[in-house]
């Protein structure tokens, strides 16, 4: 019986997706027809068909029973996460996604160190392949200054106005990427490709690099050398370095899922938003974030209620999944705190948990002092604060320190006028770079936070495990870094003419989700029956509709 309810439900999620598919088919078409070029009607056919045939498997996966029984969540999640993170991947193309063309650069810099290639020009800006500027300016709006020792931008003629590719995603963004990948390249992007001739000519990005930790782009700069040995152009080299991005936090994710001793329904689910993916498919260093505090997590919560002892290469890990993610953004040092959750005898006395503090803060510490000490320094002594973007008065931390009601009054109207704005940044209400228009629909937004409650909560038979002061403490760890979060954006973002903090996004938020939902597992809402497989096949669903109108929105943007 159960067998035919899931074959029904998955045929019923096919039938609805064959459907949505073929109205969105009629959007890409008169966008085709609009700007001329036809092959969109065959992209979006070859993702259509990929999307029945991911529905189809996944419900299979996750719904069917082989012998009396089903296939746990941590053999199903490494399936679902590349399927889902891929057709990300393939809607959204190479530095659509928050603040990626730095990404991108900080990972590209990494990568030169790692070749024994030339890294900065003289002025200081990342030193690229001549042919990968064509992913800084696909319309090659710049001319060229090819005098000196390497390439330079030279100044962009008035009236001219420069993209980066997928800056804004719009339909001439795919029609980039295919004119690249059919050979119909521009005169430009020849010249480019034809300056390697045995040495590599470089080229002076116009870019910046993130001021972080070089760990951050190790899977990102992994896939950018291979490219780079394997003399791949350079749609192909962005497209390595995301997928080699997407496998390690498809990697990392699955590793939380097996040391998880509850709650692998919530992290998959925090997995499957459409933030998420959209990260995760992405060169952002939030996958290295994401990843070390799901697995943080993970551990912690595995210490705590499941392994009889703490061993040496558990605070190890802790440590180095602290050193790695931390650093990006400090707000996550709360994350530290779930650490008290580990009761004090499976360290083997108090001399031992001591040491095993001192390892995980300190190895914190030492990375933090490496990378941001400048920054920290900074904003502790500044008085009279100045934003870097647009020079106008900020908040300082001494000034708040001051004046503390200030502090609360800016969290309060922020609370009142933003928290919804959080809510729907944090599920995917807006992707690409904050794009309003390529956007999760509202009633999706809904039915993904549904699902999130619905697996955070109890289901027949299952035990509550995180409870009493340690369920509180979690909550409480989660809110310190929340407000972290906030009181960063504060001082770094904030003019003082502004009644509420800008500058912060629900995926900040992200990386305690889960641990969140986990705490919120209670004796009063219990559900009648267990359909977490449901809701996790319905998400991946979802995501594929998201995908396939994704797509045909971006068709119709000329």
């Amino acid at each position: 019986m159960k067998d035919r309810r899931g074959l029904a439900e998955t045929g019923i999620m096919a039938a609805v997706l064959m459907v949505l598919g073929l109205w969105h088919l009629l959007d890409v078409r008169a966008g085709a027809a609009a700007y001329g070029d036809a092959w969109l009607t065959g992209w979006y056919l070859v993702l259509w068909a990929l999307v029945m045939g991911a529905s189809l498997a996944l419900g299979w996966l996750f719904l069917r029973r082989v012998r009396g029984r089903q296939w746990e969540l941590t053999r199903i999640y490494p399936i679902a996460g590349l399927a889902m993170g891929l057709a990300y991947l393939l809607v959204f193309p190479p530095l659509s996604a928050p603040d990626e063309i730095s990404h991108y650069l900080s990972a590209y810099e990494l990568s030169s160190r790692l070749l024994g290639q030339p890294v900065r020009a003289d002025n200081g800006q990342v030193l690229v392949r001549a042919q990968d500027w064509f992913l800084e300016d696909p319309q090659g709006s710049y001319p060229i200054d090819s005098s000196g020792a390497y390439w330079q931008a030279g100044e962009l003629p008035e009236g001219t106005e420069a993209y980066i590719l997928g800056q804004p995603l719009m339909e001439g963004t795919y029609r980039q990427i295919h004119d690249v990948l059919t050979g119909k390249e521009t005169a430009q992007q020849q010249a480019l490709r034809g300056a390697w001739q045995g040495d590599e000519v470089l080229a002076a990005s116009r870019y910046n690099t993130v001021n972080t930790t070089p760990a951050a782009y190790i899977p990102q700069a992994v896939g950018i050398s291979l490219a780079r040995l394997l003399h791949l152009n350079s749609l192909w080299l962005a497209y390595l370095g995301r997928i080699m991005n997407l496998l390690f936090f498809v990697g990392m994710t699955w590793l939380a899922l097996r040391r998880l001793p509850f709650g692998k329904e919530v992290l998959f689910g925090v997995a499957l938003l459409p933030m998420t993916l959209h990260l995760a498919a992405s060169f952002s260093y939030d996958v290295m974030i994401l990843a070390c505090m799901f697995l943080f997590t993970a551990v912690c919560l595995d210490l705590a209620y499941a392994r009889e002892r703490v061993r040496i290469r558990d605070v190890a890990l802790l440590a180095a999944l602290m050193a790695a993610g931390g650093p990006c953004k400090m707000v996550y040092a709360p994350m530290m705190g779930l650490c008290l959750l580990i009761p004090v005898r499976k360290f083997g006395g108090w001399g031992k948990w001591l040491a095993s503090a001192i390892a995980v803060v300190g190895a914190w510490v030492v990375v933090m002092v490496l990378v941001n000490a400048d920054v920290v320094s900074a904003y502790a002594s500044a008085v009279d604060a100045v934003l870097p973007v647009g020079g106008e008065a900020g908040f300082s931390l001494t000034l708040l320190m001051h004046r503390p009601l200030l502090l609360l009054q800016m969290f309060y109207n922020t609370f009142l006028h933003q928290l919804d704005e959080y809510h729907l940044t944090m599920i995917g209400s807006q992707l690409s770079s904050l794009d309003a228009v390529l956007n999760v629909p509202y009633f999706l937004v809904v039915f993904y936070t549904a699902g999130l409650l619905l697996l955070a909560f109890r289901v027949p038979g299952e035990s509550l495990i995180l409870t009493g002061g340690r369920r509180w403490w979690a909550v409480f760890v989660c809110a310190v870094c929340m407000a972290a979060a906030m009181l960063s954006m504060l001082i770094s973002w904030t003019p003082r003419t502004s009644a509420v903090i800008e500058g912060v996004q629900g995926r900040y938020f992200l990386p305690f989700l889960p641990v969140l939902l986990m705490a919120c597992k209670n004796d009063r809402l219990v559900l009648t029956k267990d359909g977490n497989r449901s809701i996790l096949y319905l998400m991946c669903c979802a995501n594929l509709y998201v995908v396939l109108r994704l797509f045909s929105v971006v068709c119709m943007r000329g």
